[in-house]
């Protein structure tokens, strides 16, 4: 679809000024530092704004330079993660970190194909950095753009590279980056999923779907398949010393180098404390007393849900060692805050260490106590 020059000029105009009147003041939006435009792209992939501005603001204190993310530990860039979700975000972060410091001399490469060789930056995020810190002429087509384009053009089902192309007709050159953050912008603020905001809309006399009385129509809506829910068993054990019982998952696993109390899914027809039981004997190779029942916590992922229980457990037989040679960790409740976990285990492990003492200190595993061994993680277990 060729787009007339003069509808490109009228819309680009309108955006713009409306863009230089009404954005929103965002720390971001005055960096000159690539490795900060990077972060907030990446922080803003499937996350509204003000949930990633505190983390932003946490994430540069902790990591101000490339060099700093690069020459970090992994727990360290996923515990300063922790909370913010989708963790393959910060570990591709972190590779890239040193991809950029050891090929790059430790500067994000201004060229678009350079940029998108590097691990987690997609066609999206390559042509938000490639027009916003280096001004290339790139579109960026995020979800926001995607809806203000789909109703502009009235398209209900364009692809992803179809609607690359119409953005890269429309994309003002001397002012690249400005004019993609705000298409952006305006998908964020007016042009909303539900109830779009038409009279407030700087291109609302192009738009074909307000001509049409039907832009929430715009793009179309895919079937969604049924949620899945699992169940999973969690043991909380603890030595005589106080010191918890928890594993690292697998780098390579959903929610990869997160920490964990060991368990898993329940099977079919299996009851929660036999769950329990068998995955601390498959996973570590020990045999465990299931006990009470700690407490539940249930939580939502992008495409399944979860209820993680947590039982209290006492190891009757066996040392915890990992036939994957994961590591694994013996903790002072004191001390989990070093460690990243999900969010459902952080607040099973929130309310452990609110407990009374006694009552943590029944909870003890006979036999090696050493703070360093190993275990096992599979993928897609624990939340």
């Amino acid at each position: 679809m060729e787009i007339p020059e003069i509808r490109r000029g009228t819309f680009r105009k309108a955006l713009l000024d409306w863009f230089d009147a009404q954005k929103r003041v965002l720390p971001w939006r005055d960096a000159t530092d690539p490795y900060r435009i990077w972060l907030s792209e990446v922080m803003l992939q499937q996350t509204r704004v003000d949930q990633a501005l505190p983390y932003y603001t946490r994430f540069l204190e902790a990591f101000p330079t490339v060099e700093a993310l690069a020459a970090a530990d992994l727990n360290s860039v996923l515990l300063h993660w922790e909370g913010l979700g989708y963790y393959a975000r910060a570990r591709n972060l972190h590779r890239a970190a040193k991809i950029v410091v050891s090929k790059h001399a430790g500067r994000l490469p201004p060229d678009y194909h350079a940029l998108r060789a590097l691990p987690g930056i997609g066609a999206y995020t390559a042509g938000a950095i490639a027009s916003i810190a280096f001004g290339l002429p790139c579109p960026a087509v995020d979800g926001n753009a995607r809806r203000v384009l789909s109703r502009y053009f009235a398209l209900p089902t364009a692809g992803a590279a179809a609607l690359r192309r119409m953005a890269s007709q429309l994309l003002e050159p001397a002012r690249s980056g400005d004019f993609n953050q705000a298409l952006m912008e305006l998908g964020a603020t007016v042009c909303i999923p539900h109830a779009p905001r038409c009279p407030s809309c700087p291109v609302r006399d192009g738009c074909l779907a307000r001509e049409q009385g039907n832009p929430a129509h715009y793009p179309a809506k895919r079937p969604r398949a049924p949620i899945p829910h699992h169940d999973i068993a969690a043991a909380v054990v603890i030595d005589k010393a106080g010191r918890l019982l928890i594993q690292r998952r697998a780098d390579e696993a959903l929610l990869g180098g997160l920490w964990e109390l060991p368990g898993g899914k329940r099977k079919e027809n299996e009851t929660l404390p036999e769950a329990c039981r068998r995955e601390l004997k498959e996973e570590l190779g020990i045999t465990v007393a299931v006990g009470a029942l700690f407490m539940s916590v249930k939580h939502a992922y992008s495409h399944f849900r979860i209820t993680l229980h947590a039982f209290r457990c006492t190891i009757t037989d066996g040392t915890p060692v990992s036939a994957m040679q994961l590591p694994l960790r013996w903790v002072p409740l004191g001390s989990l805050g070093k460690y990243a976990f999900p969010r459902a285990n952080r607040r099973i492990l929130d309310a452990l260490a609110a407990a009374p003492a006694e009552d943590s200190a029944t909870l003890q595993a006979p036999g090696d106590t050493s703070d360093s061994k190993h275990c096992t993680a599979k993928g897609g277990r624990n939340g």
